[in-house]
């Protein structure tokens, strides 16, 4: 399959994060979960002067299929909370950090909010891409009509066992970066990197030039560098939020993620 020459608009994020690749840099995407407590917001700024290209926020959902245990938890102490996606959104409104924020959710709350209403708000909240990742390439078209003019980046996912041809095909239809499944399972640390997750980054690169960040099993600096040696860079989740519950707060996300910062600089 030939390359994929992804020249279409998609508003900040992939701009951002295009400008940064080409500027002959790594991109660093760390994930925290809104409303896990009453610091987050100042975790993302923190988060951003760490040294972060972007920062994906998760929207807490009961049935978090993707995630782990540390997200899962993560997500229940949230909505224990009472943070809903509105609420999210208002709180995210209130914050200018200068980097992208992407939103991770799950196709029902999009579906219960209506397409054009909820993507209207994240543009309005400064959000400036989506990754659902319960939502299939062949049904992402209604809510993708709804986010492509509100310039939110529809970020689409392939998996390890993604076979070529449709690699290509969610290169050609995925906004903002494509997001390199490291590892077949849910969300987690993992003590050893897994093979796959540079040969999908790999293997997607040949088909596209759109950034290509790795997300899923990357757990610690050494092996974020690893993975950079041949993706455009690393999305890491489990091992932050994991800090966080255990009430690391801004400082110590900010640690953690300029830890991360240094080990792909140097790679």
């Amino acid at each position: 399959m030939s390359r994929v020459d992804s020249t279409h608009a998609a508003g900040t994020l992939e701009s951002a994060l295009r400008a940064r690749k080409a500027a002959g840099h790594k991109l660093l995407i760390p994930y925290i979960t809104a409303g896990l407590d009453d610091q987050w917001l100042l975790v993302i700024e923190a988060l951003a002067g760490a040294g972060a290209d972007a920062i994906e926020i998760g929207i807490p959902f009961s049935d978090p299929m993707i995630d782990g245990s540390v997200i899962q938890e993560s997500s229940l102490r949230a909505l224990a909370r009472g943070t809903t996606p509105d609420g999210v959104l208002a709180d995210l409104s209130r914050i200018d950090v200068g980097v992208p924020l992407v939103v991770m959710t799950y196709y029902n709350l999009i579906y219960r909010a209506g397409h054009e209403r909820i993507a209207g708000v994240m543009h309005q909240s400064g959000v400036s891409g989506a990754i659902i990742p319960d939502l299939p390439l062949e049904e992402a078209g209604v809510w993708a009509q709804a986010a492509d003019p509100e310039e939110v980046a529809t970020v689409l996912l392939v998996a390890p066992s993604t076979p070529e041809d449709r690699i290509g095909q969610i290169c050609e239809r995925t906004r903002g970066f494509v997001y390199a499944v490291g590892r077949m399972g849910v969300t987690g640390e993992q003590a050893v990197l897994a093979d796959s997750a540079r040969e999908v980054a790999s293997r997607i690169q040949a088909l596209t030039d759109l950034p290509v960040c790795v997300g899923i099993g990357v757990s610690n600096p050494e092996q974020a560098a690893s993975v950079c040696e041949v993706a455009d860079g690393v999305v890491v989740g489990s091992a932050l939020v994991r800090r966080l519950l255990e009430g690391g707060g801004p400082d110590g996300a900010a640690e953690f993620v300029g830890s991360l910062r240094t080990a792909i600089d140097k790679g």
